[in-house]
C-alpha cells in the first residue's frame, strides 16, 4: 500500500524540475509556460496526469515580423535585397509553439555570436477551450 494520496496532484516543482525561471525568483506571481499548462490541464481534465507528456518535442519559433509582396516582387529577390518586415526595432518578437503563438519577448545576446529570446509575456490563451 502506497503512503501517497492518489487524490493528490503531482508536485508542480518536479515537472519543471531544472527549468530556468523566466524572471527574478522575487516576483513571485509569475509562472513558467509548463506551470501555465499543468494548471489548466489539471483544472479542465480533473487531474489527469501530465507527466507523460513532459519529454515530447515540439516546434519552437521565434517569429520576428512578416511581410506580403506580389510573386513579382518575390521573384526579383537576389542576394542582398532587404524584406522590410511589419515590425519595429525594438517590439517584443513571437514565440509560436506548434504554430501557436505562447509568449512575447525581447531579442538578447548570447556568448559571442548567438541570439536568444527574454520572455517577457505568458499569453493565456493558448490552451484550447472546450465545449461544455
Amino acid at each position: 500500500m502506497s503512503d501517497t494520496d492518489p487524490n493528490q496532484p503531482p508536485n508542480a516543482p518536479d515537472a519543471t524540475q531544472g527549468a530556468t525561471p523566466a524572471s527574478p525568483p522575487d516576483e513571485g506571481a509569475a509562472e513558467t509556460v509548463i506551470e501555465t499548462m499543468v494548471n489548466a490541464q489539471t483544472a479542465e481534465a480533473g487531474g489527469h496526469n501530465i507527466n507523460a507528456m513532459l519529454n515530447v518535442s515540439l516546434n519552437v519559433q521565434i517569429v520576428l515580423g512578416h511581410s506580403r509582396m506580389p510573386i513579382a516582387q518575390l521573384l526579383s529577390l537576389s542576394r542582398g535585397s532587404v524584406i522590410e518586415l511589419d515590425k519595429k526595432i525594438g517590439e517584443p518578437v513571437d514565440v509560436m509553439i506548434n504554430d501557436r503563438l505562447v509568449a512575447r519577448g525581447d531579442l538578447v545576446k548570447v556568448g559571442e555570436n548567438r541570439i536568444g529570446v527574454t520572455l517577457t509575456e505568458i499569453v493565456k490563451d493558448y490552451v484550447s477551450k472546450r465545449a461544455g
